[in-house]
């Protein structure tokens, strides 16, 4: 009898031990998780359920929240309605979250006259936290572009460095203030990653209240400028004018002492070109006048560009992103491909980052990119 007891406690322990390690197992998984955040953007059209496969995200930044008279407001009429279909599309997909995205390129005005006082922070703040209630979302996503600067020409102080921080401080105590036992608010942004915005932000300080940083790591060159380059590079090219890429933004934030863990580096789902450009070096790093009002999205570039024979189609194995070039036309196009994403995916894998963040999902192709994406985040090489 005394056996029998003394083997039926080993089981009970043993059983006890290899629960408690599943329990384990399954909380370093989720700790480990790499994140996958798609920006979604219809503008002002209602979404439908099917464009937007849940299963390959772990999050989705619904852009954008504008700030009118110091509070967030929606930007368009259809959002209630897609804010709707988004849920819908949670509930099929447990542990999708749903984030609002504020401000934006075109909405970031009204951040610097909201963010000047405590009393201003407060009254956007208490609008926050009603509208996540109202559309019962996950979290708060701020993209102010940029603090202490211009941006597209909107108000900018130098006190907008210490208000930034103050309003990522109150946001958050906010936040936790009405979180309950399952339910934790996020709070992230988008962070740019050229020297002004770091000199304009206390990005070491801001770190500690956000749950992940997305760093815009796209854009690097545009056709706002008169020389071609590739714009969401991963390294920096052997012929490069200005020295910038996914690695070099990250040991940005890592210099002033923010962990990969933090971090999630950006992804275009969308191209930049430039036309009667320099022939030498297959056109890039060459003089040419930025291309105007051409749709770049990753399905037109598959649709209008991979699939004519007149424009090449380069690797740089230095960047390690692709490039199109048309000699005849003198047509420079710089984007991503599946490839490119998957060499982000590794790069992630290598360096601890959290993930990969993209704008936007609608300039897919087909779930190339999405696919590509997901399955080098989540495989085990």
């Amino acid at each position: 009898m005394k056996n029998l007891f003394f083997a039926l406690a080993l089981i009970f322990i043993a059983g006890f031990c290899s629960c408690g390690s599943q329990k384990a197992e399954k909380e370093n998984e989720k700790e480990d998780q790499k994140f996958i955040i798609g920006y979604v953007f219809p503008g002002n059209r209602v979404m439908d359920e099917s464009e937007v496969d849940g299963s390959f995200l772990t999050h989705i930044n619904y852009a954008f929240a504008n700030i009118i008279d110091g509070q967030i407001v929606e930007g368009y009429p259809t959002d209630s309605m897609n804010f709707s279909i988004l849920r819908q599309i949670r509930d099929k997909n447990p542990g999708l979250q749903l984030l609002i995205s504020v401000g934006g390129w075109g909405w970031s005005g009204g951040f610097s006259d909201m963010a000047l006082t405590p009393e201003s922070r407060a009254v956007f703040i208490e609008s926050a936290i009603e509208f996540l209630k109202r559309h019962d979302l996950n979290g708060l996503d701020l993209d102010w572009e940029y603090p202490g600067l211009p941006g597209n020409n909107n108000i900018h102080r130098p006190e907008d460095k210490e208000n930034f921080t103050a309003l990522l401080r109150e946001c958050r105590q906010a936040l936790d203030e009405i979180q309950g036992e399952n339910k934790h608010y996020l709070l992230t942004i988008a962070a740019a990653s050229f020297q002004a915005y770091f000199d304009n932000t206390e990005m070491d300080v801001v770190a500690d209240y956000l749950d992940f940083i997305n760093i815009m790591t796209y854009d690097f060159v545009g056709e706002w400028g008169n020389i071609t380059g590739h714009h969401t590079n991963l390294h920096t090219p052997d012929f490069d004018p200005l020295g910038m890429s996914v690695a070099n933004s990250v040991d940005l934030f890592n210099q002033i002492g923010i962990i990969n863990e933090k971090l999630l580096i950006g992804a275009a789902f969308y191209g930049r070109g430039w036309q009667e450009v320099n022939p030498e070096n297959n056109g890039l790093g060459q003089p040419g006048k930025g291309l105007q009002g051409v749709n770049l999205n990753y399905y037109s570039i598959v649709q209008n560009y991979l699939s004519d024979p007149a424009y090449q189609q380069l690797w740089d194995t230095s960047a390690l992103v692709p490039f199109l070039w048309n000699p005849e036309e003198k047509i420079f196009i710089t984007y991503e491909n599946p490839v490119s994403i998957r060499e982000k995916g590794k790069f992630v894998k290598e360096n601890g980052l959290k993930g990969i963040m993209f704008w936007q999902y609608f300039g897919d192709y087909e779930k190339e990119l999405l696919k590509s994406m997901f399955e080098e985040i989540n495989s085990k090489n």
